[in-house]
């Protein structure tokens, strides 16, 4: 393929700076770009690499200057830029519409229009599938459960019994909704197995990574709101809820019945205390651990967490530590010279 840039210009409703003819026949990283392709610079602190770049045109947000090749500027170039690999992306597989021959159908399952159910899934009893969903092979979906329009489930998910999946969501390999939760009583030393029967829902435009673990609600559900991502190797217990286009980060952990508001980031390895809540729009740093609650718009790190810029401030004096500690042996020994003199003055006298 091979496009202008003005005409790249228009895809994403950009302005040139620059040859508006300057051909793009690809795209890259700033880092592996070679020429004829197209870069995207979304953080000005990297803008230093332009000058060692070989893309032929880059993407950047107006305020950047003086790029060392031509550049269609625009508000958000993290933006744009996914619509200019969209147009230089291969096309997107075509699944074929239908069931398997070799699918396992239980009784009195519901499938809509359109819908790709493919070799070696098996589907429960009284289940629900809408218009357009694809199920990837060897998917399991367990009794009663409902799976909306629109949505892609990719090899070995597991969708267990009566747990719901709204609209347009993606499930990615691996992953496992409706787990029991985590619970058990333990009696004279002995661990008692409590009955988890509550459920998952997922509400419409969630993505779910891979190896991603959902557990189900003792009671109730647990609850993941429309519009989040979450990332792999996530663990989100029983009872937990999460709220609207919130991220939830690699190897992060939710512990049980804790609840995370609208728009929360909550970073790689981080994890939440159960029965905490954290607001809406809160950054919880990468290995945080939350270990209270956390009001809104607050931006925590460290463990515990606290304000990231408190959590920076015992940082800062923490790496100061052996440099500290030899301030205080030689005040010690200092201080003992003083004794010394002071005793043996009082000798003398």
């Amino acid at each position: 393929m091979e496009k202008t840039l003005s005409e790249l210009a228009r895809l994403v409703g950009g302005k040139v700076s620059g040859d508006t003819k300057t051909l793009v026949t690809g795209i890259a990283g700033i880092r592996e770009s070679k020429r004829g392709d197209i870069t995207f610079l979304a953080n000005r602190k990297y803008q230093p690499m332009l000058a060692e770049c070989r893309a032929s045109a880059v993407v950047v947000s107006p305020d950047v200057n003086g790029t060392p090749m031509p550049a269609i500027k625009v508000k958000n170039p993290d933006m744009a830029f996914a619509k200019i690999v969209e147009a230089f992306a291969p096309a997107p597989p075509r699944f074929y519409k239908g069931i398997h021959p070799t699918v396992v159908l239980g009784e009195d399952v519901s499938i809509g229009k359109d819908v790709s159910v493919q070799a070696f899934t098996v589907i429960q009893d009284e289940v629900e599938i809408g218009d357009g969903t694809v199920l990837s092979p060897g998917v399991y979906v367990g009794h009663g459960a409902k799976i909306g329009k629109n949505c892609l489930i990719y090899p070995r998910v597991v969708v267990r019994e009566r747990c719901i999946i709204g609209n347009n969501c993606i499930i990615h390999s691996g992953t496992v909704i409706g787990s029991d939760g985590f619970g058990f009583s333990t009696v004279s030393g002995v661990h008692h197995k409590i009955p988890q029967i509550g459920i998952v829902q997922i509400d419409d435009d969630v993505e779910i990574g891979a190896n991603v673990t959902i557990d189900r609600a003792r009671f109730g559900k647990t609850h993941i709101g429309r519009g989040t991502k979450v990332d792999n190797l996530v663990q989100i217990a029983h009872n937990v809820s999460v709220g609207e286009h919130s991220f939830i980060i690699a190897q992060a952990g939710i512990a049980g019945s804790a609840s995370v508001g609208d728009n929360v980031i909550l970073a790689g390895q981080s994890g939440v205390d159960g029965h905490r809540h954290i607001g809406n729009n809160v950054v919880v740093g990468a290995k945080a651990g939350v270990t209270k609650d956390v009001p809104d718009n607050l931006f925590v790190s460290g463990f515990p967490a606290q304000p990231h810029d408190k959590e920076l401030k015992v940082q800062a004096i923490l790496r100061k530590l052996p440099e500290l500690a030899g301030q205080i042996k030689d005040l010690e020994e200092r201080l003992r010279e003083i004794e010394k003199t002071a005793k043996d003055a009082r000798r003398k006298r």
